[in-house]
């Protein structure tokens, strides 16, 4: 074999496998880290806590409490993890363990950087045999912001560190820890099945966070997401990870519950139980995740909806550290002042000097004030005249109302009246006699009486319709009566007691 034969070829040392690891162990090198600076903490002795289990304690804690829309509690993290500080070194002060608590959970988002993201080096072999370096840029711990509230998000990375499942499929990772909490269960292993049920829990709430960027994605941007072929296919797989996932999680559930159920021994019993409620927690994220995923097409539709019509964004926005204080770093000093001063000319807004010379001090000084404001223009008098109304009948028409309203015959019909009303020739007179019958129904005696009237002009009701071409209603049977005068007006006769009641 010559040393030709002996030589790889150039495709196969660019081995992706070895990249994926040279990530993995990127992916750990940040909690490793917790170690080597844990000494540059000032005033605790924090030899004695262990970093990097208080870190994957914090990642585990944040993981769980994970939901679709909202994170964490900065606050109720902290406080969980300094308990768990508490246990390493009881004998330290209270302090010092929320303040352990806190370096942690800041290095985990790595407070100080710019954008707070880890950055580690790996080299890779390309097709062409050329040995180049990377920069692999990740995060652990993010921070968003909901309701108004900040809370703490884990990322991938940060999940396939805890899990120690690094860069695989959700997928096909979900299915095996599921066969292998099941194969735990019915083996009688317990405590390695709940460790098995928390991975598993943990690749839900993965599986989940990858749908949440897409449609956080789609909220910003939706030309960003692609809508045709890999979110379409991201649902259809949730979809059915779900269904399987339902199924086979439900069986655990049952069987576990008969062997607690079965079991004598309380530490069984105990431990059995912490089984059922992870895997229950497991039903109930998978059905949230359910119902994301049903919403994913309205929301879809929603954002393209308003994003189409919303137009243009009217201003590009200028990222400071990236396009101008790094390349103004790189620049001579006389290369890079007009440079900032040609930024700081257009983005400061300018202000006018109050006064740039003496003339225009004295201009001001001698100016005369505002004048004063008119208080009004005179209001011309009015000129008031008193007019006089026109009666709506006349005279003669009232004198040939009342001599049909006599009634010197007897009571007349309402009708006949009209009738003979008609025959005078005035089209107003029939109207008046219609006007003078309504008043005399319900007709006021005594007001008539204390008028001095000789004689009362009532009418009643017949119970006919009244038979007129042009008013309609109740016939009415007028009368006239006369008014006793010397009745009318004498005192009241007193009583004697027996004709009182």
């Amino acid at each position: 074999m010559t040393s030709q034969e002996d030589e790889l070829p150039a495709g196969d040392l660019s081995d992706e496998g070895m990249v994926r690891r040279a990530k993995a162990l990127a992916c750990a090198a940040p909690l490793h880290a917790l170690e080597t600076y844990k000494g540059s903490l000032e005033g605790i002795d924090a030899r004695g806590y262990r970093m990097t289990q208080l870190a994957l304690h914090a990642i585990d804690q944040i993981t769980i409490a994970m939901d679709f829309d909202h994170g964490a509690d900065p606050d109720r993290v902290i406080d969980q993890l300094a308990k768990y500080a508490a246990l390493q070194q009881p004998h330290h002060r209270e302090e010092d363990h929320r303040r352990i608590a806190e370096w942690v959970v800041d290095k985990l988002i790595n407070v100080g950087t710019v954008n707070r993201a880890f950055e580690q080096e790996y080299g890779q072999v390309d097709q062409d045999g050329t040995y180049r370096t990377h920069c692999y840029r990740f995060k652990l711990v993010v921070e968003a912001s909901a309701e108004g509230k900040l809370h703490l998000r884990t990322t991938d990375q940060a999940i396939n560190v805890l899990v120690g499942a690094l860069d695989t499929d959700v997928e096909s990772s979900q299915v095996a820890a599921e066969h292998k909490l099941r194969n735990l269960i019915e083996r009688g292993r317990l405590d390695d099945a709940k460790v098995a049920a928390e991975q598993a829990r943990h690749r839900t709430v993965q599986y989940a966070e990858q749908l949440r960027r897409q449609l956080d994605a789609t909220r910003r941007n939706v030309r960003t997401v692609d809508w045709e072929e890999e979110v379409p296919e991201l649902l259809e797989a949730a979809l059915a990870h779900i269904e399987s996932r339902y199924a086979m999680e439900n069986q655990i559930l049952a069987h576990i519950t008969q062997r607690r159920d079965e079991a004598d021994n309380p530490s069984y019993k105990q431990r059995a139980t912490e089984l059922v409620v992870i895997v229950r927690e497991c039903i109930s994220r998978h059905m949230r995740l359910q119902q994301h995923v049903q919403s994913a097409g309205a929301v879809f539709r929603r954002e393209q909806d308003r994003q189409e019509f919303s137009g243009p964004p009217q201003r590009a926005a200028l990222d400071l550290y990236g396009q101008l204080l790094l390349p103004a770093l790189e620049l001579q000093v006389r290369s890079a002042l007009p440079v900032l001063a040609g930024y700081f000319r257009t983005s400061v807004a300018p202000v006018p000097p109050d006064a740039v010379a003496l003339s225009s001090i004295v201009t001001r000084l001698c100016r005369s004030g505002p004048p004063e404001p008119p208080v009004g223009a005179v209001v011309p008098e009015p000129r008031l005249c008193t007019t006089a109304d026109a009666p709506d009948f006349t005279t003669e028409q009232h004198e040939l109302a009342d001599r049909l309203l006599v009634l010197g015959d007897g009571p007349e019909l309402l009708s006949r009246l009209l009738t003979r009303a008609r025959r005078s020739g005035d089209p107003q007179v029939p109207k008046l006699v219609l006007h003078k019958a309504g008043h005399a129904f319900g007709a006021p005696i005594g007001s008539a009486v204390s008028k001095g009237a000789t004689s009362l002009l009532l009418a009643f009701r017949t119970g006919d319709e009244l038979t007129d071409a042009e008013y309609g209603g109740d016939d009415l049977l007028l009368t006239r009566l006369p008014v006793d005068r010397a009745a009318a007006t004498a005192p009241p006769r007193p009583t004697t007691p027996e004709e009182q009641p």
